[in-house]
């Protein structure tokens, strides 16, 4: 059949299954082929990969993944796209559909089963209500990832790849270049998906660190020292770290903690780099 990124096709297929789009599941399905071979290009796609696709609606990006990649694994939440999937997807033999919420999968079994528990690559037009979920589970679940290279909108692309100081700086930009190395691939406008987003979108590669770029003794104290100083951004941290539930360090602590990083008492989170919350976490675990 001819490929899913002619509009024309799109809209064949969406009424031919009476499809109805839902709201609840953030679905805009990407009708562009120029910015879906970008993403193929970025995340460097080749016949030895495993592809991770999550949410390949009715199959537009799927299809040109399977030309490119060894096997692509799709996880699709809609179960009313199972039978659309059937028919677009039906000329390849190396592309499985998994109805499941991702934010629900064993992405280790996954893993293990269709690439011999060896590191594959994420690619997908993701849905922005859940894109933070979804790229922190991966993360944090240490399933074993090459890169992911995703679709998002675009003030969360921003975020992801921007440091201390900046407006869109917080926990997400923190927590991604803790795992991963961000690259900002494209911008996309509203007009390369039906139906059309209200807002701008960007399509970002994370290259996964081997190690990651600070050493720190506790991985989760240092992620709640951020979390707990982005709550509260008006707040200093002194303040914000001393009012979190999250944490029992008094303010007398956290004084003492910042006057060994020569650190103004009066100092407010977004203005600390990952290795200085590193820092802050070691010289906080060590009390």
């Amino acid at each position: 059949m001819e490929k899913l990124s002619n509009p024309q096709v799109t809209i064949e297929i969406i009424k031919k299954y009476n499809f109805a789009f839902q709201k609840k599941f953030g679905q805009n399905f990407l009708i562009d082929g120029h910015v879906i071979n970008k993403i193929i290009s970025a995340a460097e796609i080749t016949k030895e990969d495993c592809v991770l696709e999550i949410g390949p609606g009715i199959g537009t990006m799927t299809q040109y993944l399977a030309e490119a990649a060894g096997h692509v694994c799709a996880v699709e939440i809609d179960k009313n796209l199972l039978p659309v999937l059937d028919e677009t997807l039906a000329e390849y033999n190396n592309v499985t559909v998994i109805n499941n919420d991702i934010l629900k999968t064993d992405i280790n079994e996954i893993v293990d089963k269709y690439n011999n528990g060896m590191p594959i690559k994420v690619v997908a037009n993701l849905p922005y209500y859940i894109t933070t979920p979804i790229i922190m589970g991966l993360f944090e679940s240490h399933v074993p990832l090459l890169s992911v290279t995703v679709m998002v909108q675009k003030e969360v692309a921003d975020r992801m790849q921007t440091g201390p100081g900046s407006k869109d700086y917080g926990a997400l930009s923190l927590a991604v270049q803790y795992y991963a190395k961000p690259y900002i691939v494209a911008n996309v406008p509203p007009n390369c998906f039906i139906p059309r987003p209200n807002v701008g979108s960007a399509v970002i590669r994370l290259t996964r660190y081997e190690e990651p770029p600070v050493i720190v003794q506790d991985e989760k104290l240092m992620f709640k020292l951020i979390r707990a100083s982005f709550n509260q951004r008006r707040k200093t941290l002194q303040n914000g770290l001393a009012n979190s539930s999250e944490l029992s360090f008094s303010k007398e602590d956290i004084a003492e903690a910042l006057e060994k990083m020569d650190l103004s008492p009066t100092v407010r989170g977004e203005s600390l780099s990952l290795a200085e919350f590193a820092t802050l976490s070691d010289i906080l675990s060590g009390r």
